[in-house]
């Protein structure tokens, strides 16, 4: 085996890595948290990386999109290794343009070729691969400036509320949910006119499905499949699911009405098929998989894929997994992912996100952040906060992910609000209920997570 210009290794000899991890949120924290516990790794460069990342790796000002120059650094760091944190590079075709290079064609990258990046890329192409695979998911019709009326006919079939997505990336907000169909048709018309930018140029209505949402996640070497623990997220700012919506407020694992059953149906429906349809279309896809599904009476459908781990959903997944990321990641690169072992804590985890007051509006910046040294038996994970001189600051909306593991829900919850209440900075604010929801069903929640797959 060579890589990046190393020598062939020897049986005896166990391979060391030197990763360069791309991103600067919480999901990327997780990441490089989760890759420092194991042995095989020799030095971690995260790019650009933020103060809680700084903790555990170097790292290093270089977008995550800058291709040529995360290059440059790959091959001065020898470089083995890279993890793909957020969707935009993937979208643009990073793994196509390490792959393409012959200076770098041996170096994996964990993430999709830009055509299985389309998957979230293109809102169009995800649910015509879904339609083209058997798999399930509601109804919907594309729409573009010159078939407007073919659009307000399709909303015509629909009942109440509709569902509006602009067909690119639209950094979490191109998703409306109308419950007035003659408003549906204005935004409809507001959204090919350019509010979302080019994301919008294509708009797909789709068939509003009443259910409960949940997140499942595998990671893939493009044959074999590992499932790694679900996950709920909490999109909504205030309590009870109110206000608007933000990138999440917080997250749990495992999902108590996950059971062995439906995600037995999950993996039989949706996830076979799709690695399937994957390999089917000769599309190369190394990395991890984010099914956001709906349970809607027992059935799952898929609302929409992510081709990376979800945030704050990474925040609660990666602290139950038990097994060494880097070797799965060497079985995705070597497509020896069905040998590898991948083992769950039966543990509980839940995380709540600290944010900044107004998020997700206009809020304020700069703000110093104490208490983190009083946080204890949890885990803070940094999103949006920088470094000014020896302090922490808040730098975005989403500034900090605390997260705990315990034997239950309750306990889990206890342990992640008493760290939340350590912490301080102006204007902070935070969901107090989640999990609530679940709360009531946890005695029936699945252990069976801790076998190995």
């Amino acid at each position: 085996m060579w890589i990046c210009g190393v020598s062939p290794i020897r049986k005896s000899e166990i391979m060391k890595y030197r990763v360069l991890l791309l991103g600067s949120g919480g999901r990327e924290h997780a990441l490089a948290w989760k890759l420092a516990q194991g042995n095989r790794l020799e030095k971690l460069f995260i790019a650009p990386g933020n103060p809680g990342t700084a903790t555990i790796g170097e790292n290093v000002a270089i977008a995550a999109t800058g291709f040529e120059a995360l290059k440059r650094f790959t091959l001065e760091q020898k470089i083995n290794l890279i993890v793909v944190g957020p969707e935009e590079p993937l979208v643009n075709g990073i793994a196509d343009f390490f792959a393409d290079d012959e200076a770098t064609d041996k170096i994996p990258v964990i993430g999709p070729c830009k055509r299985g990046a389309q998957l979230e890329g293109s809102k169009d192409f995800a649910k015509n691969f879904m339609q083209r695979h058997g798999i399930p998911t509601a109804r919907f019709r594309t729409v573009t400036a010159g078939t407007i009326a073919a659009g307000e006919q399709f909303l015509d079939e629909l009942q109440a509320p509709y569902v509006l997505k602009a067909d690119g990336l639209a950094a979490g907000k191109g998703v409306l949910i109308i419950h007035s169909r003659d408003e549906a048709k204005q935004q409809l018309r507001n959204m090919l006119q350019g509010m979302f930018g080019a994301a919008s140029s294509k708009v797909v209505i789709e068939e509003f499905l009443q259910g409960i949402e949940l997140s499942v996640f595998i990671l893939t070497d493009g044959k074999n499949y590992k499932l790694l623990p679900e996950a709920k997220d909490y999109k909504r700012v205030g309590d009870n699911d109110t206000g608007t919506n933000t990138g999440g407020m917080g997250a749990v694992s495992p999902v108590p009405f996950a059971t062995p059953g439906f995600l037995q149906k999950v993996e039989q429906q949706i996830i076979q098929p799709t690695i399937a349809g994957l390999q089917q279309e000769g599309i190369t896809y190394k990395g991890f998989l984010f099914f956001g599904l709906m349970n809607v009476n027992g059935a799952p459908y898929v609302i929409e894929y992510n081709v990376r781990l979800g945030d704050p959903e990474t925040e609660v997944v990666l602290p139950r997994l038990q097994s060494d990321l880097l070797d799965l990641f060497e079985g995705v690169a070597q497509q020896t992912l069905g040998t590898k072992t991948c083992a769950i804590a039966p543990a509980t985890a839940v995380a709540v996100m600290c944010v900044s007051g107004g998020y997700p509006g206009t809020y304020g910046k700069g703000y110093p952040i104490t208490g983190l040294q009083d946080v204890k038996g949890s885990t803070v994970f940094h999103a949006g906060t920088a470094q000014q001189q020896d302090t922490p600051v808040t730098a975005g909306g989403r500034v900090l992910a605390v997260t705990s593991l315990a034997e239950s829900l309750p306990a889990a919850r206890e342990k992640t609000y008493a760290a939340v209440a350590a912490i301080h900075f102006q204007d902070m604010y935070f969901r107090r209920d989640i999990g609530v929801d679940c709360l009531h069903e946890e005695d029936g929640r699945r252990d069976d997570f801790n076998k190995p797959q």
